[in-house]
């Protein structure tokens, strides 16, 4: 027999023999085996000696409990992406451990709070300068029709980011898309004279549109009050239930509220600027044209030196 580097026997040289196709279920796996099993992540870096900004895993599925602003909770589906920096000379990471330092706080409520604790355990766990967890899900609200009484859930795609980096320190930033009608107060004044001068009849366009609010928050922010801040600068929120009356109020309601692209995000502009709660905040809004073939979109940031950039390279090839 000779000695392997993992100090386990392994024959002399003999003639090769296949290895048995089979899954055999009484195996137990000592803690002395498990030492013995090969570990590349630990081994050097043979590659260019370069460090790497995220490394970790996307899109794990895990149910989680979210408190309300009402003191209740809900459960929500989360699809959680975890990762964090590696070292120039480091080869790589235990990926297995991102899942299991987050299935550590599985049971606690998704706060602020639990998620800076998982980025503070990725930092210890991993041995990294820097971390970043983002918990996506549907949030759902019921929502009420405009006149009939009707009510019914509206979904809001949400993304709950925390992040730690040397510079930066821990930062907590939520994520959400709003969608809304957009009509344009041009081909409404076109439609209005066609009627007045001509006396024929004429629609005015309007298209469903969407609102990518991210907002970096100091304080706890309820994913109910960032919404409620969208309704209250857009008025014309999309609806659920519907019946004829509240139909005739939508319409009203546009009517009311035209607004085009730049209207959008300066009237969120207006509203996220004046929470004390909103450090720094990026509206991304995307109006999908009825006339046009093609979206009309707008940036708009808070301004912060080091915050939110403008760019809109993300968006635009992910667009709403």
């Amino acid at each position: 027999m000779i000695k392997s580097t993992n100090g386990f026997a392994r024959p002399a040289e003999h003639k090769y023999k296949k290895p048995d196709k089979q899954y055999d279920k009484d195996f137990v796996a000592t803690r002395e085996y498990v030492k013995s099993l090969p570990d590349l992540q630990n081994q050097e870096n043979s590659g260019v000696q370069v460090a790497i900004q995220h490394v970790g895993i996307h899109n794990f599925k895990i149910p989680m409990h979210l408190p309300l602003r009402d003191g209740s909770t809900r459960e929500v589906h989360c699809a959680v992406t975890g990762s964090v920096s590696l070292d120039a000379a480091q080869k790589g990471i235990n990926m297995s451990r991102i899942m299991r330092t987050f299935y550590e706080y599985d049971q606690q409520e998704l706060t602020p709070e639990t998620l800076k604790d998982v980025v503070r355990g990725y930092l210890k766990n991993l041995d990294s300068s820097s971390a970043r967890i983002a918990i996506a899900f549907d949030f759902p609200m019921q929502t009420e029709s405009l006149r009939s009484g009707l009510s019914g859930y509206q979904y809001y795609p949400v993304v709950m980011e925390t992040d730690f980096t040397a510079d930066k320190g821990m930062r907590q930033i939520l994520h959400l898309d709003f969608t809304y009608s957009s009509a344009c107060p041009c081909s409404y004044d076109l439609a209005e004279h066609a009627k007045e001068v001509r006396n024929v009849a004429a629609v005015p366009h309007s298209q469903r549109s969407v609102a990518k609010v991210s907002v970096k928050f100091n304080d706890n922010l309820p994913i109910e009050d960032l919404v409620d801040i969208c309704r209250d600068a857009l008025k014309t929120e999309t609806q659920v239930m519907v019946k004829r009356e509240d139909e005739q109020a939508f319409a009203e309601l546009n009517a009311a509220y035209l607004k085009f692209v730049e209207d959008a995000v300066r009237a969120l502009y207006q509203k996220l600027n004046n929470d004390a709660r909103i450090e720094d905040f990026r509206v991304f809004a995307s109006h999908k044209e009825s006339l046009h073939s093609h979206d009309a979109i707008s940036v708009i940031t808070k301004g912060v030196a080091g915050g939110f950039s403008a760019d809109i390279t993300p968006f635009v090839y992910n667009s709403p």
